[in-house]
């Protein structure tokens, strides 16, 4: 079978973002949920946090199944529970409520994020697969241009629970695109080679691969340090800044531009310097960016462009890190792509949920507690990188 990269790229780029905005789309709403249900800023954001937790669990029988089964099954079973999940809170009567549908909706979401990573190392390694998931990225980072504006728009001209409504809609398009669009990418013959127990053979020689998960560890606080930014950005701009809805959706848009923009370039470097090199510098360049803004915060310097500025740059470095560590990760793990995905996702969403935790737990209704979080993450993404992908230590691939 062989299919253009650009009809992979929106695919798979549409069917990670439907997962992402459902965490993008409904924060400029977080402020008048809580009002609705007479709730505080802490509890709303377990919303969140359930959300993380829930995709951590699925992807690991995600991964495992569209090995077993191939790509697609897991994917349509996925998008259904997604859509369960959307639909009840939308009809959530209370924030607990809320909080258990959006448990249900992380169910569902999981499945794009793991399976469209395993996708692409069934068709590419090496620089075809970083520019193959860069495009994926470069789709994929619509959502969070668009997705806070969008719900900052409806919630403005209707409630906030029309938003689950439209995420409803994007989760039938999921169903519609994998049914009828998308082609196999898992052959008959690798399928037979996967079983249950072989999956667990298969995440206990990735948990004590020291490399991978190094790999991991940089992924994981990455996405930790983005995840603490969407579960709090809300409550600091528009409360704390003092900033509308719309503009904060305008604001939370333009820390997207340079990640997918910065991503764009990951095929070229990765070519020209190694994506080990790449991933190495761009994560020291972004924890310099992230640490600087923790230093002027910690001097008393609670300024709104400032932070905008330093979160934008940081941002786009982290745009080179992301991509690239999903293709790094996977690259020796081609026969068991799905379930080297799995635990990699896993991974990135229970560190992101302990993390989110921890900072809601220091919530002020100020910058500092966020600023913190996203600082000390970017920290643990230079030490992870400086060890595992220091130059010394080199690491033939095969290819699986």
């Amino acid at each position: 079978m062989k299919s253009s990269t650009l009809y992979y790229a929106l695919i798979l780029g549409f069917l990670s973002a439907v997962g992402v905005s459902a965490l993008d789309i409904y924060l400029p709403s977080l402020p008048s949920i809580a009002k609705d249900f007479h709730t505080d800023g802490s509890t709303m954001q377990l919303s969140l946090t359930s959300y993380f937790v829930a995709m951590a669990i699925a992807q690991i029988v995600y991964g495992s199944m569209s090995d077993m089964f191939g790509r697609r099954p897991p994917l349509i079973a996925g998008m259904t529970i997604y859509v369960i999940g959307a639909v009840g809170c939308a009809l959530a009567p209370s924030v607990h409520a809320l909080i258990a549908f959006r448990f249900i909706q992380g169910l569902g979401a999981g499945a794009g994020a793991v399976i469209a990573r395993a996708i692409v190392r069934d068709l590419h390694t090496g620089p075809e697969a970083a520019r193959l998931m860069s495009l994926l990225m470069l789709v994929f980072s619509i959502s969070p241009l668009l997705a806070p504006l969008a719900g900052s728009f409806i919630v403005s001209v209707a409630t906030w629970r029309d938003i689950f409504w439209v995420l409803t809609a994007f989760g039938l398009l999921g169903v519609f695109l994998v049914t009828f669009v998308l082609n196999e990418t898992r052959t008959r013959e690798k399928r037979l080679e996967s079983s249950l127990s072989g999956a667990f053979r298969n995440y206990g020689h990735l948990l004590t691969d020291t490399y991978f998960m190094g790999i991991v560890g940089i992924a994981a606080f990455g996405m930790s340090s983005y995840m603490v930014y969407v579960s709090n950005s809300s409550f600091v701009i528009i409360e704390h800044f003092q900033l509308s809805p719309s503009a904060y959706g305008v604001m939370f848009a333009l820390n997207a531009i340079p990640f997918f923009v910065f991503s764009q370039m990951n095929a070229r470097l990765a070519k020209r310097y190694g994506l080990r090199r790449v991933v190495r510098t761009a994560a020291l360049l972004y924890a310099s960016m992230m640490v600087m803004l923790l230093g002027t915060r910690l001097a008393g310097i609670d300024n709104f462009v400032v932070m905008t500025v330093l979160l934008l740059a940081g941002y786009g470095f982290l745009g080179l890190v992301v991509p690239s560590s999903a293709v790094l990760a996977l690259e020796a793990h081609g026969r068991i792509a799905g379930t080297a995905s799995a635990l990699m996702g896993t991974l990135q969403f229970v560190a992101a949920s302990a993390v989110t935790a921890v900072v809601s737990l220091f919530f002020d209704g100020t910058s500092l507690p966020m600023i913190a979080g996203i600082g000390l993450c970017s920290i643990m993404v230079v030490l992870f990188s400086l060890v595992t992908l220091r130059p010394t230590a080199g690491r033939v691939f095969a290819a699986e």
